[in-house]
């Protein structure tokens, strides 16, 4: 999963930085390119399920004619299956395929310093014992939402922390007057 999330990761900060330093618009443009690459697929899952659905009629006449058999129901059921060209778990493996993608992109909202920045474990403790001694409260923030708290914590104060760690990024996280990083009461 980590290699998905370090690719995931690396592509949305290649889209914050062609989008203009947007944050929001980054998260928008690639949400917009999976849903454009996942169309294919998509389709062809809901077609397979259309298929399905046209054929309930020819499989409920077969399942009153060998309800009572079922061994030659399956078989008839099958053969109907391959006369009709559908394969009956097309319309369901293709519905699971954008799940771990959003998964990996909660991660990186979730953890933007880690995640979106690449910064490693070792930086991110750098930078939070120099926000601690400028104020930073982490006991503030909700557990398992640190780095959203410290990443806004660091966008007020980014002053403080300019130029002393490589790949830290001055991320606006407002859009269109909501403050991203806020956690809902």
């Amino acid at each position: 999963m980590t290699a998905i999330l370090q690719v995931f990761g690396t592509f949305l900060l290649w889209l914050y930085k062609i989008c203009g330093g947007s944050y929001a618009l980054a998260l928008i443009v690639f949400t917009l390119l999976t849903k454009i690459i996942l169309f294919p697929l998509s389709y062809k899952g809901k077609k397979g399920m259309m298929q399905m659905n046209t054929m309930q009629a020819e499989m409920a006449r077969l399942q009153k004619q060998y309800g009572n058999n079922r061994v030659k129901y399956n078989e008839e059921v099958q053969k109907l299956y391959e006369r009709e060209g559908v394969n009956p778990m097309s319309g369901c493996l293709w519905s699971f395929l954008p799940f771990p993608i959003l998964i990996a992109l909660y991660s990186i909202i979730r953890q933007p310093l880690s995640r979106f920045m690449l910064l490693s474990k070792d930086v991110v403790t750098e930078i939070t014992s120099l926000a601690t001694t400028l104020g930073y409260n982490a006991e503030s923030v909700r557990v398992g939402y640190e780095e959203i708290g410290l990443a806004k914590f660091i966008s007020d104060n980014f002053s403080e922390f300019a130029g002393k760690f490589d790949g830290l990024l001055n991320v606006n996280y407002n859009f269109l007057g909501l403050d991203l990083t806020v956690m809902p009461g």
